[in-house]
């Protein structure tokens, strides 16, 4: 099998490639590197079935392949909110031109979508069958929204013109690679855990969040890929539900930091709620995560050590 993976050298892309080289799969790498970085991917340079592309996929690019993984866009507000008009064309451009190409070349293509096309949801636990709650105009509108209209471009091409499909709304997930400035709240708790830094926790710390770690993640996404007679959307994310402060807490009690929790403004349209439904993956995928938040955090624990014992 040829795959292309789009953000390859992210969190997530990375540890796909690795994933999809393991099973015996071509990969082709394709990143523009703003969040991505050739550290995640320097394991594979020599591998004879790894092939790295710098390119940004608002550009259009001609590739042969089989099947299309696509993971490229910023996903942290931090990040997104740098260059918001970028992000929505990396999300509307970027997938045009990936859905292209899988028209062109008759390859399945999957969209790496997310939980927050739900926006600040009024349905508790979301469903995939939950249209959302977004700003449309808002500080966090050119992820979210980017994100829907990728999902109706891909319902779009698969309507129109029969282009093999598959959609997956990914919720919360964390793991080793993430960056250390990532500004997702796992991320920042743990780097300021692990420097003894005061934790910030926007709003009272009541809003919750379902924490899943990345090899849950990559299960859910290879299976999705290999199903048949099923293209989704379908929730991908641990239904383990956790207040920001119980995860501060636990990230304290698990680096046995002398950190200090204070309390800064929420932002705007930051969701109080984010639990999935899973049965639909279940169901389709027989998926189901099985890595406990703690068993998670202590391996993710150790990632971040090692990198700021390095200097970064």
């Amino acid at each position: 099998m040829r795959t292309l993976v789009t953000g390859g050298a992210g969190f997530i892309g990375s540890h796909l490639c690795d994933r999809l080289i393991e099973r015996g799969d071509d990969v082709i790498c394709l990143d523009n590197f703003f969040t991505g970085s050739k550290q995640n991917v320097k394991h594979l340079f020599n591998h004879p079935a790894f092939e790295l592309i710098r390119h940004d996929i608002t550009e259009s690019i001609l590739l042969e392949v089989d099947q299309i993984y696509h993971f490229a866009c910023p996903a942290s507000p931090v990040h997104y909110q740098y260059n918001p008009v970028k992000t929505t064309k990396t999300s509307v451009m970027g997938t045009i031109n990936m859905l292209g190409m899988a028209k062109r070349v008759h390859a399945r293509m999957l969209l790496a979508s997310t939980s927050e096309v739900y926006g600040d949801p009024n349905v508790h636990p979301q469903t995939e069958d939950y249209w959302g709650h977004v700003n449309p105009i808002g500080i966090r509108s050119c992820y979210d929204e980017g994100k829907r209209v990728a999902e109706t471009l891909m319902m779009d091409y698969y309507r129109q013109s029969q282009v093999d499909i598959k959609i997956i709304r990914i919720f919360n997930t964390y793991g080793p690679r993430m960056a250390v400035n990532d500004g997702r709240v796992v991320t920042n708790f743990i780097v300021q855990a692990l420097r003894n830094e005061d934790i910030t926790i926007f709003g009272d710390g009541s809003q919750t969040r379902s924490f899943q770690y990345i090899d849950d993640l990559l299960s859910g996404v290879i299976k999705m890929m290999h199903t048949k007679n099923f293209i989704g959307p379908v929730n991908i994310g641990n239904p383990n539900e956790f207040t920001i402060l119980e995860l501060a807490e636990t990230i304290i009690k698990l680096t046995a930091s002398k950190s200090r929790i204070i309390h800064l403004p929420l932002p705007q349209d930051d969701p109080t709620q984010r639990q999935p439904d899973i049965s639909l993956a279940k169901e389709k995928l027989g998926w189901n995560p099985t890595i406990l938040l703690e068993e998670g955090l202590k391996k993710t624990i150790r990632y971040f050590e090692d990198k700021l014992s390095n200097g970064a």
